[in-house]
């Protein structure tokens, strides 16, 4: 009969760990930001006097959302370094700073492991390197990501309120205005590009050429970049030039992953006459509505919202006007 030897595993107990530590907030508050120091210091300090570790480095994303693992670069970093082979074990406060995606979190899990790299999240108490980890961490992910998304829930019916009573600050700033003290003031420098703009579209140039005679001048956009076609046609379908505002242009979805994406009709928009100081009078801006409408029905570029005062585009009440499958074909005809 054969003999059978049974050759033991090595003993790793007196073996050097190679760790690292991970830490995010999802904001730059204050209280946030002090978590995050909180965070670094403590996993410094924690390996300070350790001799059967050796700290790798510490790994930290600060005011960046844990629901998309992608958008997190310290994160990919950190799995960088693991598929190089410089990292043993990853410490983490908490499955929650880890990721706030069930799934994104499963997924690094489970390719850590694979790797024959553990991880251990203090505050559950869950270390991967034992077999009965990945249930509790599904569930305690799945915990994570719900809180999460009360969290974007109870955010986004804040701005939906803020947007119903008017009181809502939008983020971008249209060329030709500065933003100070909360509210859009007039750029005079600027506000003469854009009431030429809006002359010479008016007096039959179109867009291609607006934006080469802009670049031909040296003039640069706001972001200091060429002019496109695409940019000028952003200026004469924006609503701001005559002091209104249109909420909600794009939202948020509900579920994981988070993304914004342009409001088709999906949810309510709220539009604001007189919010600001106008730049271009509401005449020149009808008139320019009239042309510009049947071209982009034309040449099929028709812009997701066509935010644009003119009385032929808006109700009485100041509505947007509702356009059918149909109205669209036939104004594309008659185009």
């Amino acid at each position: 009969m054969a003999e059978i030897k049974i050759i033991p595993a090595k003993d790793r107990s007196d073996e050097i760990v190679r760790t690292a530590a991970y830490a995010r907030v999802s904001s730059d508050s204050e209280d946030q930001l002090n978590s995050f120091a909180a965070q670094i210091r403590y996993y410094t300090e924690l390996f300070q006097n350790s001799t059967d570790t050796v700290f790798v480095d510490m790994y930290a994303d600060q005011g960046i959302t844990g629901t998309s693992a992608a958008k997190r670069p310290e994160f990919q970093r950190l799995l960088s370094d693991c598929r190089k082979g410089k990292i043993d074990r990853i410490l983490v406060k908490s499955i929650s700073r880890f990721a706030r995606n069930t799934k994104d979190s499963l997924e690094a899990v489970r390719e850590l492991k694979t790797l024959g790299i553990s991880v251990y999240f203090e505050k559950e108490n869950i270390d991967t390197a034992e077999v009965s980890s990945e249930m509790m961490l599904a569930i305690y992910s799945q915990f994570a990501q719900e809180e999460s998304m009360s969290i974007s829930k109870n955010c986004r019916l804040g701005v939906k309120k803020r947007m119903m009573d008017g009181t809502y600050k939008t983020a971008s700033t249209p060329f030709g205005y500065d933003y100070v003290d909360g509210k859009l003031k007039i750029n005079p420098e600027k506000a003469k590009i854009v009431k030429q703009i809006f002359s010479w579209y008016a007096n039959g140039i179109g867009v291609e050429e607006i934006s080469a005679r802009l670049n031909k001048a040296n003039i640069p956009t706001s972001q200091s970049c060429k002019w496109r076609s695409a940019r000028i046609s952003e200026i004469l379908s924006n609503e701001k030039y005559v002091g209104d505002t249109l909420l909600q242009k794009s939202f948020m979805t509900d579920t994981l992953p988070f993304r914004q994406t342009l409001n088709r009709g999906e949810k309510p928009q709220y539009y604001i006459s007189d919010t600001h100081q106008p730049i271009i009078e509401r005449g020149l801006f009808d008139e320019v509505s009239i042309i510009y409408i049947p071209f982009i029905f034309k040449y099929s570029i028709l812009l997701p919202h066509i935010s644009l005062c003119s009385k032929k585009l808006f109700s009485s009440d100041c509505s947007l006007f509702s356009f059918s499958g149909k109205e669209l074909s036939e104004i594309s005809k008659s185009s």
